[in-house]
């Protein structure tokens, strides 16, 4: 009997993918260990080597598809002394269903025994009409989330159409019917996506659909898998973590001596601001580790180790590797690794557990001149630090006026796991270190 070869779940929170490339083709004989394909996960490409050995039967799924879910038949394999004629009866349908850490059970509805009929996907222009509602007996595709959100808000999940993959009613789409005040328990139609026709546009209404009522020219670039889970863990990250902010001055000139004179005796590293940056804030939280910590719904974990995630801007969006155990390694240590890691996350090569956890961020955009900003908390994590540009500034000291170096950083803060207090210590310590950078060395 062929063997089914399954969409990886490359990492714990992986869902589904992007199979952006065979390595292999029909008729290819494939041993274990050979790499067979390219999969585009949330944060990164990584390769996915054959578990079993044969000849590839069939594709079943084409390179460049995208929401591809997690055990889904993606190819099939010949055994030895089997033909293609093997190939005419295999249920490619799916496999077992896709492992969620900690997620609350896929609820279905009584029809569990009627097959869904198959879905063609296809564009939907601004001006399409109505869809009629699902017929009585149809399956309805909901997450666990969205469920609940329609059972609290009386709506009928059944008349809200999903945007997810395969037509899944997610969160977004019962938000939109809490909105348009569609998806009423009764109502006859479902809601759609756009097709708002006038100048008047609901809040938070498809920006294309808009454009396309107003007449604006726009050119469309559909979202990638890494543009779409930043776009929701952010969205998700405002609208759930109550955000507070705590910035506070550094004057840097100190830092930037020294820095000067560690280069200058270096021969295989060069360190950065960001370097000095990423080890004050270790020390800092090892000071602090009430800072350390994330909120897990009925408590506070509190991490024993200092792992500092770091934002780094790449093609596909931003990811933020993870220089673990921080506090232990030497601001040369940092720097190489910092170095490595950000050349592999800008080409998409990062292994999951080198970007998957961390207890805090470090973002910086100094280097862009940007003065200060607030970020947005990376959950589960319960803060962010965001560095602005040092810059010549006038300060008083002892009375009199003089030029310094200053360096404005913005700490967010999830209150829920983090009290004021505790984010205020966090910053006198790190910017104790900062103004005498010799602590950071040691």
């Amino acid at each position: 009997m062929p063997i089914k070869v399954l969409m990886p779940a490359l990492s714990p929170t992986m869902t589904e993918g992007k199979l952006a490339k065979w390595h292999v083709k029909e008729g290819d004989e494939v041993n274990s260990g050979d790499v067979i394909a390219e999969i585009e996960t949330d944060k990164a490409t990584m390769e996915v080597e054959a578990v079993d050995e044969g000849i590839v039967g069939k594709i079943i799924v084409n390179e460049g598809t995208e929401q591809v879910p997690v055990n889904d038949v993606i190819a099939l394999l010949l055994e030895e002394d089997e033909d293609t004629s093997a190939l005419d009866n295999v249920d490619v349908s799916g496999g077992a269903a896709a492992p969620k850490a900690d997620a609350p059970k896929q609820e279905t509805s009584k029809s569990e025994d009627k097959k869904e009929e198959p879905k063609k996907e296809a564009a939907v222009s601004s001006q399409a009409s109505q869809a009629p509602a699902k017929q009585s007996g149809d399956r309805v595709f909901a997450s666990p989330l969205a469920r609940r959100m329609a059972s609290q808000n009386g709506l009928d999940v059944s008349l809200i159409s999903g945007t997810g993959p395969r037509g899944r009613v997610v969160k977004t789409d019962i938000e939109s019917a809490i909105q348009n005040g569609t998806g009423k328990a009764g109502s006859a139609q479902k809601s759609v996506s756009g097709g708002t026709s006038g100048a008047s546009m609901p809040k938070g209404v498809d920006s294309r659909a808009q454009a396309d009522a107003l007449g604006q020219a726009y050119e469309f670039e559909a979202a990638n898998n890494v543009r779409q889970v930043i776009a929701n863990r952010l969205q998700e990250s405002k609208q759930t973590v109550p955000h507070f902010y705590l910035s506070v001055d550094c004057e840097i000139d100190n830092l930037l001596n020294l820095r000067k004179q560690v280069n200058e005796d270096a021969t295989d590293y060069k360190v950065s601001v960001n370097d000095f940056v990423i080890r004050a804030c270790a020390k800092a939280l090892r000071e602090v580790p009430a800072a350390n910590t994330s909120w897990a719904g009925d408590g506070i974990l509190h991490y024993t180790d200092v792992d500092v995630s770091v934002a780094v801007a790449s093609e596909n969006g931003l990811i933020t590797p993870i220089i673990k155990n921080a506090d232990e390694k030497s601001l040369a240590s940092i720097s190489n690794e910092m170095k490595d890691l950000a050349g592999r996350a800008r080409e998409g090569k990062l292994k999951p557990h080198e970007f998957q956890g961390g207890g805090f961020t470090v973002s910086n955009l100094g280097m862009f001149g940007i003065k200060s900003f607030s970020a947005i908390i990376n959950p589960p994590q319960s803060c962010i630090l965001a560095v602005g540009a040092g810059e010549q500034r006038a300060v008083i000291k002892d009375g009199q006026v003089k030029a310094a170096t200053v360096m404005t950083v913005t700490l967010s803060v999830d209150h829920r796991s983090v009290d004021g207090a505790v984010g205020a210590e966090f910053l006198a310590s790190f910017k104790k270190l900062i103004e005498n950078p010799a602590k950071i060395l040691v």
